[in-house]
């Protein structure tokens, strides 16, 4: 029994050496650089294919227009639009109205009224039922942006025309010419007894070819007769070509605010 005793010994560490060595050969690959390399680098591969498709040439042709800012009875309503190609590709509220039940009648207006823009290619849209104040503000946002990305084509178109040689007619000439004396003018604020109209009108070749109120009474029934008195002061100021218009019936206070800050901003532009 005795002489067995080194036998099993041998036994014993033959078997544990083996057993290192299975551990080892076990343990190996996962300190292998090759496999650690592989391994980041799939993150940053997966990385570059989330990223690329935000660019491309689709993207680097859109521009986006944001219209100014205006103030409704609920608050302020803002619209931004995508435009690729001269079209509308994307419109969208960046202010609305909120707090109670504006966030409903936000949620349940600005949506469509964004189908209906990108529809329409226009202001010309139906507002939302009962959401009208939200609906207001977001076409006169809305017409602002879409007077700045007619500005934007038009100094584009006129720049490209210039650039065009010696050998353009004189009438293209004058027309780029024309276009580029189109500005902006703000008239003075005139306060009446209701709240303050300030006028603002678009000036090109010596016309009006958009007049709209900046500012102008809100509040209870100031509202109304806002609505109902601006539209058609701005289309007799665009329409005489003057100061000289008609005040609108039921709304003289802010009829005379308009005269008044309309006649600055003809100041302002030179007659």
């Amino acid at each position: 029994m005795r002489k067995s005793h080194p036998l099993r010994r041998v036994v014993l560490a033959t078997a544990g050496t083996v057993s290192a060595v299975v551990l080892l050969l076990s343990l190996k690959p996962s300190s292998d650089p090759t496999s650690a390399s592989a391994a980041g680098a799939a993150p940053s591969a997966a990385a570059a294919g989330q990223e690329s498709p935000q660019g491309g040439t689709g993207a680097a042709g859109a521009t986006t227009v944001t219209g100014d800012a205006t103030q409704t009875q609920y608050g302020v309503v803002q619209v931004r639009l995508t435009v690729a190609n001269g079209k509308i590709t994307q419109a969208e509220a960046v202010q609305a109205p909120k707090g109670g039940t504006s966030d409903q009648k936000t949620a349940l207006s600005v949506p469509q009224l964004n189908k209906e823009t990108v529809a329409a290619q226009s202001a010309n849209i139906d507002s939302v039922s009962g959401a009208t104040y939200t609906s207001t503000g977001y076409k006169q946002s809305l017409q602002s942006a879409l007077d700045k990305m007619k500005e934007a084509a038009a100094s584009s178109s006129s720049g490209s025309s210039s650039s065009s040689g010696s050998g353009s007619s004189s009438g293209s000439s004058s027309s780029g010419s024309a276009q580029a004396q189109a500005k902006t003018v703000t008239g003075q604020v005139a306060q009446t007894q209701y709240g303050a109209v300030q006028v603002r009108i678009t000036v090109s070749g010596g016309k009006i070819t958009k007049a709209e109120a900046v500012q102008a009474p809100k509040g209870g029934l100031s509202d109304q007769k806002t609505a109902l008195a601006v539209p058609k002061l701005n289309q007799e100021a665009v329409a005489a070509g003057n100061a000289t218009i008609d005040s609108v019936s039921g709304a003289t206070y802010t009829s005379t605010g308009y005269k008044q800050s309309l006649q600055s901003a003809l100041d302002q532009a030179g007659g």
